[in-house]
């Protein structure tokens, strides 16, 4: 929980973020590589005096340390990608997740965008997507509970067509990027934990276009990659449960 000040600190952190984003998506271009786009993120938090909670991080299921300050995550990547030197293409599908630590505390957002000449196809999955967020969001209001969160975010991802990622999902947020609580993209209603006003989370869809929610990790350890081979869209805000309503401290 956290009081009124610390979100105000954690809305600084999570402008930084959306400031990296943004400048993200402006470099974002046929023939940019990810490595390109990794280091505009990293002057973005380098200018903010801002540091990186992604970079150096080792779950214990990473095989080595996550070696970049964005996860790039291109086509049927659904998260978690490692940015590499491999250039952009007309009409790739990109996810981009970004985090900073700015005065103790943390931020952390991602979008998904198309490069070049969109596909319908794509430009459908990341509006649900967003759409999925936004219904996430608008559930994170004193009283409801994290089961509210999940089903809002569910049942936009399953109308529309979509796999979710079993497994994956939001989290608490805060000192730390990853805190409790989890927050699922799906399940019941009115289930677990009741939201009160100082809860800061993570609310994170991921969608799979071919409606199958299987997953495997690539070659890296690192990348999630859907099974059918079909393309995936990522989106995240970090938001606050204040008594006047959800605040996205992301917000760009």
């Amino acid at each position: 929980m956290k009081t009124n000040r610390s979100i105000d600190a954690m809305y600084e952190a999570g402008q930084v973020v959306g400031q990296a984003l943004t400048a993200v998506r402006k470099a974002a271009d046929v023939g940019v590589s990810l490595l390109e786009l990794d280091e505009v993120a990293r002057e973005v938090l380098r200018d903010a005096g801002a540091t990186s909670p992604f970079l150096g991080y080792r779950p214990s299921f990473a095989p080595v340390p996550f070696p970049a300050v964005i996860c790039a995550s291109v086509n049927d990547a659904i998260v978690h990608g490692i940015p590499t030197g491999y250039r952009l293409r007309d009409g790739d599908l990109v996810s981009i997740d970004c985090g900073a630590e700015l005065g103790g505390w943390t931020g952390d957002s991602a979008i998904s965008f198309t490069v070049g000449s969109a596909r319908p196809a794509d430009v459908r999955l990341i509006e649900t997507a967003e759409r999925a967020l936004a219904a996430g969001i608008e559930a994170a209001v004193v009283g409801n509970r994290l089961g509210d969160i999940a089903h809002a975010i569910g049942s936009v991802c399953r109308t529309a067509g979509y796999g979710i990622p079993d497994g994956f999902g939001g989290h608490g947020i805060g000192r730390k990027m990853h805190e409790d609580p989890s927050v699922p993209n799906e399940g019941p209603p009115s289930r677990g934990m009741r939201l009160r006003a100082g809860l800061v989370l993570a609310i994170e869809p991921m969608l799979i276009a071919g409606g199958e929610d299987g997953y495997h990790a690539a070659p890296d350890g690192w990348t999630l990659c859907t099974n059918d081979g079909s393309r995936a869209a990522h989106a995240e805000h970090t938001v606050a449960v204040t008594e006047s309503g959800p605040r996205i401290l992301t917000a760009r």
